[in-house]
């Protein structure tokens, strides 16, 4: 499955910002789909995720009760998967390349993914 990611830009500590992945096909009862971010020179984090029926979701402990992730599922096969990440209270520490991923088993590890977007940059600050 192929990912595109949008939706990041700069802003002022305490925003909100909106990310948006779109996937090349259908994902239901097929792939979980997550976020992750990265700072050049680091490791990729994980930063949330959810299961291919949207009922379970995992969230890194760094942003739980800040960020939401959600899942659209396409109406028809014509129609493409979406998977999103509402982000809120943004804090500097926030601002990295962040990037949607897609794979088999519900996890924080990023090596079990294998899919990849092409990240989307958010900056956090004033």
């Amino acid at each position: 499955v192929q990912l595109q990611a949008s939706g990041g830009g700069l802003v002022q500590p305490g925003g909100s910002l909106r990310l948006s992945c779109v996937a090349s096909e259908r994902t239901f009862m097929r792939y979980t789909l997550a976020w992750f971010r990265q700072l050049p020179g680091k490791e990729r984090d994980f930063v949330a995720a959810v299961s291919w029926t949207g009922g379970t979701i995992y969230y890194a402990d760094s942003v739980r009760g800040r960020f939401t992730i959600s899942k659209v599922v396409a109406p028809d096969s014509n129609s493409k998967d979406t998977v999103y990440l509402q982000m809120n209270g943004l804090k500097p520490e926030d601002t990295a390349i962040y990037y949607c991923a897609a794979g088999g088993p519900l996890t924080r590890d990023p090596a079990e993914y294998t899919s990849w977007g092409q990240g989307t940059l958010v900056t956090v600050s004033s």
